[in-house]
């Protein structure tokens, strides 16, 4: 059924989400005019459903992440410390692949820093939360840790993925995966 003319259109942060994901997928970015054009509603609109470009591509940015987090996660075949390890590795192989992300962090490098590393950004945290419920996941609801150890394994779990996956963006060459592999595995270990 058609808008009637100068209805407004109401659209939800949901729809916004779920429209910038696939034109990222398509462009590499999020372009807010073309978006907001692409959803029948016009800039101002979109501004108010979502706040700030930032905000969207960290929810854009997160929600295809997750996508990519939760296949992995189901594919997982070993449990333990190598479960973690397989997880991150399925992980980071997806990210590294997609020509999307990869045009995105060429094209707009202090966006996708402001973005995907700070705390303001809505990736990290979220990806540390996630991180927090692998751990869990594999190492059964005891686990060998506390529970603010787990908060802070996690994080350092996280950082040391980002250092490899955006090695380049943090101005350094990139990782040897073998070596990143090494130091994930060394924060696994519970210390006596």
């Amino acid at each position: 059924m058609a808008t009637p003319i100068g209805a407004k259109r109401v659209v939800s942060r949901e729809q916004v989400v779920r429209g910038a994901s696939r034109f990222f997928l398509e462009h590499g970015t999020v372009d807010m005019d073309r978006l907001a054009t692409a959803l029948a509603i016009s800039r101002a609109t979109l501004y108010r459903v979502v706040r700030s470009r930032d905000g969207l591509l960290g929810d854009v940015l997160w929600l295809l992440a997750e996508r990519l987090l939760v296949r992995a996660r189901q594919q997982r075949r070993r449990g333990g410390d190598d479960g973690v390890l397989e997880v991150t590795q399925r992980f980071t192989d997806q990210i590294r692949g997609s020509a999307p992300f990869r045009a995105f962090l060429r094209g707009e490098p202090e966006t996708a820093a402001r973005v995907l590393l700070n705390a303001t950004g809505g990736v990290h945290r979220r990806a540390v939360s996630a991180q927090r419920e692998i751990l869990r996941e594999v190492h059964g609801p005891g686990g060998p840790w506390s529970p603010s150890a787990l908060d802070q394994l996690a994080y350092l779990y996280v950082r040391i993925v980002e250092s490899m996956i955006y090695a380049e963006l943090l101005g350094g060459a990139p990782l040897d995966p073998a070596l990143a592999e090494r130091a994930a595995r060394a924060v696994l270990r519970p210390s006596g």
